[in-house]
């Protein structure tokens, strides 16, 4: 009959299932989250159960129907709802696996699943239990049921499970009615009379402009047979003229009205969905359908209480239900209640559930130890409590957060850099009242703080405000936003009605524990006790933070940068802090670690660098958390006196860095292995050091000092002389960090480079040397010497400088060639003297024989 109208579109989704506005999910192993602001639970969507959701809300905020007392004015005496059935009667879910025991399962579930939603401090529930009690175990078996045939199924499973408890006639009692049939009989005046049990009333949309209308056709209207309509009397015995009505004989205290918004075009041979006006009131007097009227009118008002509506098309879509909340268990404030004046005034005279942003800073704030928090943090903690953020709910019409707290210096204080705020004092009653406000739904619903006889303070109006349950997420309404469910694609589908003589007791209102069971009270303040430990758990986790303290008596200032006097394990302290402590916290806790330690405690940010351990700032303000003060996890602390390390003063901050720099040297005759241009040293400099100061401590006289200035990502190195003007700058200023290379050349190695307008045109990759032996003289004379050259070094001047290192008579340059000398030792053919280096395809490290004999020209080789 309902084929795919129960399937759940995913495109009518919640955006949101977590009730406060974060989009991250929650990590695998985290315990569920708290309740948010409104302190409802919503419940779990096991993919494709929002119908259940919902109509599991609506029996949740009946009551009458989970409470032990249902006191009915005259005409129902006292009556066992479903808390009062206890294990004597249902049987205990510990012994479910037991095949000897009697236990109820179904009605077992329901009242643990209400005992959570009512009192575990959870944003949502899960009816996984419940829907193994049902013997769902596929999703296939959880999609079968669209909500109003889920309501007759799960009264009929109820009523099953209860046979033979006190607890038997709780569905009957609560939602039974009967209709009459009366047909009679023009002639003879005989009424022929049939009557109709209901727990549920089908009403038409379908051409029918609202709910009232829909009643009057069908409990005043009558209908007629006549002419070729004629009806067969029992009395007459024959066909005659008759009329037919129907009325109200028997109203439940609970009415159910389903609406039929699903309908079969027989035209287009398709089913639709009637999404044509249809109203409802929140208030009804059903005396005009009923077939007893001379009772009170009282006994025929009834309320509105409960709206399951359906989001989509009949082929699938999504439920969730609008409910007003009778005994007001919720805190009811609606998220686009803007700003009043009249500044820290708002708090005090604003009712509950009205404070305004100013309020809410003011309370997060004065909620912290130091009354001090980084703005961003600010802006965390809001979004925590509203489950909304800042940007959303407060930027049109407000501005920036940071703006805003600047807006009212009277209140915050900013630091110099504004990221940073804190409260200005402030008078206590006003913190108090402003926290108050700002108390986290568990803390103004304690288990262990209310009962009975101490309800909380807070309360909704007579009457009770509206919320919207949509599966997790639960969000405050106003009546007049069902208005909007009277057409449409989203619209009402089954309405819910109580008699409005139905009164709550004083006790129940504002009071989730109200007649539950001390086992389930029990039970339940457990499970909150361990949800608070896991959350404890994880918020420690999660703000917990290594610190690597070192301390100052083990180590030394050497070349600007502090180096340990002793190994490692003795020179660090590794302990792990809740970000939240304070810093006084955390000095007491080293001072307790360190009971010998001598002198004043001074913590300073410290970072290891490749020189070695440098300092930064003193961490100052004993009530400001570790988080505040900036410490993330990995981070390195220095203790010390605050002034010297072993009698040296040390430089701290960004603009005494120690830099490490590579210095490069063109490579000597006899320096560097085979390959090598260059020697390299590392030397240690301060960022605040000049660059005369480094040419001076690195270059000899008439040397020049150059650096690297070729991209990262080019093969070959640029390297470009430092002018004078530029030997002011400081190596912090000119970008020098870590790990750049400096090049030094001497007035010799420059011979080998041509220097023009301050540019190195020679590249680094060019340089490259080669190896001249003498074949010149007798076999006791053969030496080898280095020849540092570049690609670009023509064969005559290696040559020319290969006779000069082996202090050969110059008269040989005209008569002696160089010849390469082969791998087996032979010697090949001469090079060309006009040949460069890059032309005569020498590689760095090449043997060349200098022999008698004339070199060709480039002309003359083939």
């Amino acid at each position: 009959m309902f084929g795919d109208l129960f399937e759940e579109d995913s495109s009518f989704l919640p955006t949101n299932h977590c009730g406060k506005g974060k989009k991250a999910k929650a990590r695998e192993g985290d315990p569920p989250a708290p309740r948010d602001s409104t302190n409802l639970s919503g419940i779990q969507n096991q993919g494709g159960t929002c119908y259940l959701n919902s109509l599991l809300q609506t029996l949740l905020f009946t009551p009458e129907f989970r409470v032990v007392l249902l006191q009915w004015v005259f005409l129902f005496p006292i009556a066992e709802a479903l808390f009062s059935l206890g294990p004597e009667e249902l049987g205990s879910l510990d012994d479910s696996r037991k095949p000897e025991a009697k236990v109820r399962i179904i009605p077992l579930q329901l009242q643990r699943l209400f005992a959570q939603l009512l009192l575990l401090d959870q944003q949502a529930a899960s009816t996984t239990d419940l829907t193994e009690s049902f013997g769902w175990s596929s999703q296939e078996e959880m999609r079968q049921h669209d909500v109003q045939e889920l309501n007759r199924i799960l009264f009929s499973a109820l009523e099953t499970s209860l046979v033979g408890t006190s607890g038997h006639d709780l569905i009957n009692r609560l939602y039974h009615g009967v209709v009459v049939n009366h047909i009679v009989c023009k002639e003879c005046k005989n009424v022929s009379e049939r009557q109709e049990d209901f727990l549920d009333l089908t009403v038409a949309v379908k051409g029918v402009g609202g709910l009232e209308e829909a009643l009057w056709n069908m409990y005043v209207e009558e209908e007629f047979f006549e002419k070729d309509n004629l009806y067969r009397c029992g009395a007459c015995d024959k066909l005659v003229e008759a009329s037919k009505s129907a009325k109200l004989r028997k109203l439940p205290p609970f009415l159910t009205v389903s609406l039929l918004r699903f309908n079969f075009d027989l035209q287009k041979g398709e089913r639709y969905k009637e999404t044509s006006c249809y109203t409802f009131p929140t208030r009804i007097n059903l005396r005009p359908f009923c077939e007893q009227t001379e009772m009170d009118e009282s006994e025929y008002m009834y309320e509105l209480f409960s709206v399951i509506v359906h989001k989509g098309g009949c082929y699938g879509g999504h439920y969730h239900v609008y409910i007003r909340d009778v005994d007001e268990l919720g805190n009811w404030q609606l998220p686009e209640q803007e700003d009043r004046p009249g500044g820290a005034q708002g708090p005090a005279e604003d009712g509950p559930g009205t404070a305004t942003p100013l309020a809410l800073l003011q309370g997060l704030l004065a909620q912290e130890p130091c009354k001090e928090l980084a703005v961003d943090q600010l802006g965390q903690k809001l979004l925590e409590h509203q489950g909304v953020a800042w940007n959303k709910k407060y930027r049109k019409q407000h501005g920036a957060l940071r703006k805003y707290l600047q807006n009212h210096p009277e209140i915050f204080q900013l630091s110099p850099d504004a990221t940073k705020v804190g409260l200005k004092d402030v008078p206590k009653l006003l913190l108090q009242l402003q926290s108050q406000t700002l108390q986290s739904p568990s803390q103004r619903n304690s288990l262990m703080g209310q009962s009975k006889d101490n309800p909380p303070s807070s309360r909704a109006p007579s009457g009770g405000h509206w919320f919207d349950l949509n599966d997790s997420k639960v969000q405050p309404i106003q009546e007049k936003d069902l208005e909007k469910q009277f057409q449409g694609k989203e619209s009402a589908y089954m309405l819910f009605y109580r008699q409005a003589q139905l009164q709550r007791p004083p006790e129940a209102r504002g009071n989730p524990r109200y007649q539950i069971p001390e086992h389930l009270v029990s039970e339940m303040k457990a499970a909150n006790a361990e949800l608070h430990r896991k959350r404890a758990e994880r918020d420690s986790a999660r703000h917990g933070i290594e610190l690597h303290v070192h301390l100052g008596s083990h180590y030394r200032l050497q070349q600007g940068a502090l180096q340990p006097s002793l190994p490692s394990q003795d020179n660090v302290l590794e302990l792990t802090m809740d970000s939240r402590r304070t810093l006084g916290d955390l000095q007491h806790h080293l001072g307790q670690m360190l009971g010998s330690w001598q002198g004043d405690l001074v913590l300073s940010v410290a970072k290891p660098l490749a020189a070695g351990l440098h300092l930064y700032h003193v961490l100052e303000g004993d009530e400001l958390s570790l988080a505040a003060l900036g410490l993330a996890d990995g981070a390195h602390l220095f203790l010390w006196n605050g002034k010297e390390v072993g009698g040296t003063k040390v430089p701290t901050g960004p603009a005494h860095e120690p830099v490490v720099l590579n210095v490069l040297r063109l490579a000597g005759h006899n320096e560097g292995g085979k390959g090598l241009h260059f020697r390299e040293s590392q030397h240690v400099f301060s960022c605040s050091s000049s660059l005369g100061e480094v040419h001076r401590a690195l270059a000899p006289a008439g040397g020049i000092l150059l650096r690297n200035s070729s991209g990262a990502q080019e093969e070959a190195k640029r390297w470009e002389v430092f002018q004078e003007e530029e030997l002011k700058e400081t190596v912090g200023s000119i970008g020098l960090r870590d790990g750049c290379s400096v090049l030094i050349l001497d007035s010799h190695d420059q011979s080998f480079v041509d220097i023009s307008s301050g540019n190195l045109t020679a590249f680094t990759s060019d340089i490259s040397w080669l190896q001249v032996k003498n074949f010149c003289g007798t076999q006791e004379e053969e030496r080898v010497v280095k020849i540092t050259t570049t690609i670009d070094t023509v064969m005559a001047d290696i040559k020319r400088r290969a006779i000069k290192e082996l202090h050969l008579q110059e008269e040989l340059a005209s008569g002696s060639c160089l010849r390469p000398v082969g791998g087996n030792g032979k010697l090949l053919s001469p090079v060309p003297e006009d040949y460069t280096l890059k032309e005569a395809e020498l590689t760095t490290g090449s043997l060349l024989g200098l022999c008698h004999g004339t070199a060709p020209t480039s002309t003359q080789v083939l």
